[in-house]
């Protein structure tokens, strides 16, 4: 019986990266591109609920089913599921983000908040990520890598509820070392508002700001793998629960 799988990504659905992984993932079973009709970087877990969404049928993946959708990267995945599949695909498959998803950055992605919505209804799920903004990135050059990613999932199953998030380091091919299970890294933004004045007087702002590790000595982390030459994949996973506090208050309050 063939596989199914479920192509999103945040970028939208007529981008270099999802069009490369589209193409790979015929090659495994029956594909569905389910992607939004525009650019939705950094709109994390978000769904839309205040307005109506709208699909528009497609081919430019030339896949089994292929539409657009007004919504967010989780709207994709939601609809992809439940609405036209009916049921729960073998695998979902998000990206190729253009730049990284490393470390805090996980928090904001459409592209892993996708795979996770993808592992929140119970199928394996990946997102992929390559640390290159660039619209002429050039993705096939990673091809035998991102094969080598989906046929681990299929030999390897993960966890219900977990996903992979994968970044490939801004290298030429020839040049990655390998791939990494690693950990998330401790690293934030360190963030300003550039303020600014419009013609009419009224100020306006940009979000800057600098990327900063915090362990940067830590060998086990993706951005340790990322600078090092590797592609990093942390499992990835919903729960923000923090265990460790849990347990004190619970002490705390003799549970």
């Amino acid at each position: 019986m063939q596989k199914i799988i479920l192509v999103t990504n945040d970028d939208g659905i007529y981008s270099p990266g999802i069009r490369f992984l589209s193409q790979i993932a015929k090659s495994y079973g029956k594909v569905m591109v389910i992607a939004p009709d525009k650019p939705q970087s950094g709109m994390g877990h978000a769904i839309t609920i205040n307005s109506t969404l709208r699909i528009e049928k497609t081919n430019y993946h030339q896949t089994e089913w292929e539409y657009a959708c007004s919504g967010t990267p989780v709207d994709c995945v939601k609809m992809g599921i439940n609405h036209f599949l009916k049921q729960k695909p073998d695998l979902v498959l998000s990206g190729v983000n253009h730049g990284s998803n490393s470390s805090i950055n996980v928090i904001y992605s459409g592209t892993m908040s996708a795979a996770l919505e993808g592992a929140l209804e119970g199928a394996p799920s990946i997102g992929f990520s390559l640390c290159n903004y660039s619209v002429e990135a050039r993705f096939e050059q990673y091809e035998p890598f991102v094969r080598k990613i989906i046929e681990t999932s299929f030999s390897h199953p993960m966890p219900k509820g977990t996903c992979w998030n994968v970044n490939i380091p801004d290298l030429p091919s020839d040049m990655i070392k390998g791939i990494k299970f690693v950990r998330q890294a401790k690293a934030h933004w360190v963030e300003k508002f550039d303020e600014r004045i419009d013609p009419y007087g009224r100020s306006y702002y940009w979000l800057t700001g600098n990327f900063v590790n915090f362990e940067p000595e830590s060998t086990d982390t993706d951005e340790w793998a990322l600078q090092n030459g590797y592609i990093s994949i942390v499992p990835t996973q919903a729960d923000l629960t923090d265990r460790q506090h849990l347990n004190e208050l619970k002490k705390l309050f003799h549970e």
